[in-house]
């Protein structure tokens, strides 16, 4: 007969692998888990074509979309994602950049990767030691994540061979074809994106800046109008020869010191760019849809057509759904929702 002893130690072992496996997914269960999207595949006028990271030449037939992904906003990032996919002509020459930090690069890919198994797609780590010394705090938290910033750079971690690109926020869904925006004529801009004129410029900066004849003289010869940053279409072969990224930090060094605004990342673009962006139709970015700042209240759609829908600000159209207390435009982010809900009772 075996002693208590060592029976003791044969049911440690036995519980160790159970216990072992348990520590494993609690290790990846804050992180959702989604549906495989359906293959979207070119139709017969799209010009068949590939991408790899050391292409170095530019392929005008592929179009370039960068988002970022985290824990936080992955729900909005794949229904962004699955929403391009849907109403592209072209989807399989669509090629997305992915901007993560190195926390959870590996699940995140493995999530992308089972979530659209077709996709054309990079992930680029992004390092938040770059901007974590120059944020200073805003009015709301999320604004102040280094991942935010992370669009300043998109110059430096996209290939060279990558001249253009749109920028699309993680709390949006497209509802037209894509090759729309990507074909707009950017001229002389760095920048196109859609402008909104009657907003109060001096809103966005404090009156530090309005009573400084240096920080007010960078608008001197402009007419500055609002633009919202989380839909942006780049010329990045321009942002490199201009410095663009330089000329940014510099506004946030100085935000650092001074305190010449309150909101995020958005008030270095409009001391550099405002003034001096392609309009880009209103259709393409229909914000605001997650209310202000700071009570997230449901709004209305802007009178108009519309190609983008857009959850800027603080109500996020997944977390209302989910608390069953959603605004009426979150049905229509619904149906590109990919989040793959827990049955109550299992199966087994």
């Amino acid at each position: 007969m075996s002693s208590p002893r060592l029976r003791l130690r044969l049911s440690l072992l036995l519980l160790l692998p159970i216990t072992i496996s348990c520590v494993a997914v609690a290790l990846s269960d804050d992180l959702p888990a989604f549906r495989e999207a359906p293959a979207f595949r070119n139709g017969i006028e799209c010009s068949k074509t590939t991408w790899s990271p050391s292409d170095r030449e530019h392929n005008p037939s592929l179009i370039h979309i960068a988002m970022t992904l985290d824990a936080i906003y992955l729900r909005g990032s794949v229904a962004g994602v699955f929403s391009v996919l849907q109403h592209a002509s072209c989807p399989e020459n669509v090629v997305f950049h992915f901007i993560a930090t190195h926390r959870r690069s590996a699940d995140l890919r493995r999530i992308i990767s089972s979530t659209f198994p077709y996709l054309t797609y990079q992930i680029y780590h992004f390092d938040p030691n770059l901007v974590r010394s120059k944020i200073s705090s805003s009015i709301r938290r999320a604004l102040d994540q280094p991942l935010n910033y992370a669009r300043i750079y998109l110059a430096d971690l996209l290939p060279v061979a990558v001249r253009r690109v749109i920028y699309f926020d993680s709390d949006l869904v497209v509802v037209d074809d894509v090759a729309k925006l990507w074909g707009i004529d950017l001229r002389r801009h760095v920048v196109g994106a859609p402008e909104y004129c009657h907003a109060n410029f001096t809103n966005y900066f404090t009156s530090r800046f309005w009573s400084s004849q240096g920080y007010k003289s960078a608008l001197k010869g402009r007419k500055p109008c609002y633009f919202n940053t989380g839909v942006m279409v780049i010329d990045l072969g321009k942002w490199r020869e201009r410095r663009v990224t330089v000329k940014l930090e510099t506004w946030m060094r100085i935000q650092k010191r001074h305190r010449i605004y309150e909101l995020g990342s958005l008030p270095p673009f409009l001391l550099v760019f405002a003034g001096d962006v392609e309009p880009v139709e209103h259709r393409w970015n229909q914000h605001g849809l997650g209310g202000d700042n700071l009570e997230g209240l449901c709004r209305n759609l802007h009178p108009g057509p519309v190609s983008l829908l857009h959850w800027s600000g603080k109500g996020k159209p997944w977390l209302r759904l989910d608390s069953r207390r959603p605004c009426p435009l979150d049905s229509l982010w619904a149906p590109y929702d990919l989040f793959r809900y827990s049955p109550l009772i299992s199966d087994s």
